[in-house]
């Protein structure tokens, strides 16, 4: 449960003793009653269902006593539509928080009312309750227990998808639909809700959205109240903007709600998957809300084919075996439906929560475990204005399909997540830039990404664009702690991550003990004061080139492997991250990869988790030559005076283009058998299917073998081997799971030529 103060913690309360139940469909009864433009106060109002509560508050008084009646503990307010960009459309823009008011106001009273006075019977034996008076000494009230019932203020989708690229329904500002969301939520609190519901959203940037313009709503009226968000999926398990369940969950669970879940779109049997993995992973409790089944296009309307008896069984299988804190109907839902689910769930108590999960970033789309198994995670650095000359050469053009193209190479490169950075001195319009950059690759790759930026605004122009979980890049203490106190609190706001530098107002740390001390100095402001978790803190320990030779520096490279070590273990939950090509700038760019792949490795012995690099430069540690893993080592440990000269030395013969050539020597000397080997474990697909053929041509005319017999002859001796050599050097941690996995995609290739 979330520590916030509430003003009404009524519905928390309550939500800890037991599992608690949402009304049903309130959009397609209200559709049931033909209702006509005389009863939506006019033509230009007919079919404005949310204006009801003003126009003819019966009808909607009826739908709420239909579902309190049979015994659910919540309902929910008729203001699904109720934002001022859908009211326009009536010409009810002006009249938002009125509508709001009036709707919370009409279900708070039915709510009390039905608080106060016994209703349908609860649980499993209800129905074989007497009448009052006949057949038992206590009468219908006195067995009747008689409960709390709740509002819940309906927030629904504003019809506006933030995160698009069309131009009608996008063009719409973070920070507008804050305000938007921010008007609806202070009528419905002013009038009296217990919770507000976010539902039936289907872009996750607008969740976010309204998340903060409901936190200005508790601001700007003084009243605090929990806050629920459900996203509605396909039957593919996404979102309309292809979010998928853990991603949505990983945005979301950082930021200030205190339950989530799913409902609309589906039944719940096209639910399972997505509450499995809620069910497992969710340290909050979890919703489910679903509709009657898919609906059906009947004579064009509408048709929901659930029945009641497997609507029930379903969810209640969610409580019991997903441990689902909260259950009720979508569209299509009847009373009928609810008073089977009031009467199967009886007084199901809640289960227990996880308290923690493995940290995770998340793009649009798709979540990353910041813990990759082997680690570490791989963050692209080609994305860069400062780093990469083509990056900036493209970012002055505008190229943002080529910027896209090179982010896709990254990943393919084995990227887990792409470091961006638009500060050009050509250009004074670093927020536009980022802005748009984001935009492009947020929908376009499926890596989260990591904010690089000196300037605060630019940082919260980016956390307001990408719809993912963000990492931010970075803050430290150099001048005090004004400016990484703003950086947490966007931090925290967004629900990003932080990378913090071991750097204070004496400057950069240089030694192990020193960077330890820094980094329990910014653990304090930002878990202690500023209330982040400890696990989205990303500790870089930094290091300092090795190529100016200077004494004051030979031995950074064991400092900075020693402050890894020593902040993971002295500082429980954190995660460390650092980038490794700053230790080979000023070398030749044949010498760098060398050193930076033993750096890396290295590192991670000693805890690393992120690394910030150019993954298409990582050779893993078991294949680099062992002359030059001796070079390097010897300079990143500063085993002899002159390391740094004889690692100049030895590469000052060795030019690029030697390199690639090498790179495609080993083969040449190889029987097919070895040569398809060795593409495996170095992840080179090109030449597989000359190999098999090469072997079948041989085996079918030599040895009189018929293709099948070649096929699993060859799968057992070559291929199968191999995949065991890239997993034995996988368990020892000598290769990265991006290498295993471009191992397997060679496999997969030759097993299909086969």
């Amino acid at each position: 449960m979330a520590t916030r103060n509430y003003s009404n913690h009524r519905y928390l309360d309550a939500l800890k003793e037991r599992v608690l139940v949402f009304d049903g469909a309130m959009g397609t009864t209200l559709q049931k009653m033909n209702l006509g433009a005389k009863e939506f106060g006019g033509e230009q109002y007919n079919g404005c269902n949310d204006c009801l509560v003003i126009s003819f508050p019966e009808a909607v008084e009826k739908v709420h006593r239909s579902f309190l009646e049979v015994g659910v503990d919540v309902i929910e307010t008729d203001t699904f539509r109720a934002n001022r960009i859908t009211m326009k459309e009536y010409g009810l823009q002006e009249r938002v928080e009125e509508i709001n008011q009036t709707a919370a106001e009409l279900a708070r009273r039915l709510a009390d009312e039905y608080s106060h006075a016994p209703s349908y019977p609860f649980g499993a034996l209800s129905p074989a309750l007497p009448p009052e008076g006949e057949g038992s000494a206590l009468s219908l009230r006195e067995r009747n227990e008689v409960r709390e019932r709740f509002v819940a203020g309906s927030i629904g989708p504003s019809g506006k998808l933030p995160s698009a690229d069309d131009p009608e329904l996008s063009n719409v500002s973070f920070d507008e639909l804050a305000d938007v969301f921010r008007e609806q939520a202070t009528g419905l609190l002013r009038g009296g809700v217990d919770l507000l519901l976010i539902e039936t959203s289907q872009d996750i940037l607008e969740v976010k959205a309204a998340i903060t313009g409901i936190q200005k709503a508790f601001e700007q009226t003084g009243i605090s109240v929990p806050i629920q968000a459900q996203v509605t999926l396909d039957t593919t398990g996404r979102m309309l903007l292809g979010t998928d369940m853990t991603a949505a969950l990983t945005i979301l669970e950082g930021m200030p709600i205190d339950v989530i879940g799913l409902n609309c779109s589906t039944g719940p049997e096209h639910m399972r998957e997505p509450i499995r993995i809620l069910g497992e992973l969710a340290n909050l409790p979890v919703s489910c809300i679903p509709n009657a089944g898919l609906p059906l296009n009947v004579d064009g309307q509408a048709v929901y084919p659930l029945e009641p008896e497997p609507f029930a069984e379903a969810l209640l299988e969610f409580v019991d075996k997903n441990h689902i804190s909260v259950v009720g109907g979508c569209c299509g839902t009847t009373p009928a439906h609810l008073k089977l689910l009031v009467e199967k769930l009886g007084e199901r108590p809640q289960s227990g929560r996880p308290q923690s999960s493995d940290p995770r970033l998340a793009s649009a789309t798709s979540a990353m475990a910041m813990h990759q198994d082997p680690p570490p995670l791989l963050i692209g650095e080609r994305c860069n204005a400062q780093g990469s000359k083509k990056f900036k050469r493209l970012l002055l053009a505008e190229d943002y399909d080529s910027i896209l193209e090179i982010a896709r190479e990254q990943v393919n490169f084995g990227a887990h997540a792409l470091d961006i950075s638009t500060a050009v001195t050509e250009r004074p319009d670093e927020i536009e830039l980022m802005r748009k950059v984001v935009k492009k690759l947020e929908m376009g790759v499926e890596v989260p990404l990591v904010i690089d930026t000196t300037e605060l605004d630019v940082l919260e122009t980016a956390l307001k664009t990408a719809p993912g979980r963000c990492l931010i890049n970075s803050t430290h203490l150099e001048a005090g702690r004004s400016k990484a106190d703003k950086v947490f609190i966007l931090a925290k706001t967004h629900n990003a991550a932080v990378i913090v530098l071991t750097i204070d107002e004496n400057g950069m740390a240089k030694t192990g003990e020193r960077k330890l001390e820094v980094a329990k100095r910014i653990y304090d402001i930002a878990v202690n004061e500023h209330g982040l978790r400890p696990e989205a803190l990303v500790f870089d320990a930094l290091t300092f080139t090795l190529a100016t030779g200077d004494p004051e520096f030979a031995n950074s490279a064991i400092e900075t492997i020693a402050g890894i070590r020593l902040i993971k273990e002295n500082l429980p939950g954190v995660l460390a991250s650092l980038g490794v090509s700053n230790l080979s700038f000023g070398l030749a760019p044949q010498a760098r990869p060398v050193l930076n792949s033993i750096m890396l490795y290295h590192c991670v012995q000693a805890g690393l988790d992120m690394a910030i690099i150019n993954p298409a430069q990582v050779t893993p540690y078991a294949d680099i030559p062992a002359e030059e893993k001796n070079l390097a080592e010897d300079l990143i440990f500063n085993r002899r005076p002159d390391a740094l000269q004889r690692f100049i030395e030895h590469f000052e013969t060795v030019s690029p283009e030697s390199m690639e050539n090498a790179a495609v020597d080993p083969t040449e000397d190889m029987t097919p058998e070895e040569r398809l080997h060795w593409r495996i474990v170095h992840r080179h697909k090109e030449g597989v299917e000359t190999d098999i053929d090469e072997i079948i041509v041989r085996e079918t005319s030599e040895v009189l073998r018929n293709r099948h017999e070649v096929a699993v002859h060859t799968l057992n001796t070559v291929l199968l081997p191999a995949m065991k050599e890239v997993g034995d050097k996988f368990g020892a941690g000598e290769l990265i799971l991006p290498f295993v996995l471009q191992s397997a995609e060679v496999m997969k290739k030759a097993v299909a030529h086969l």
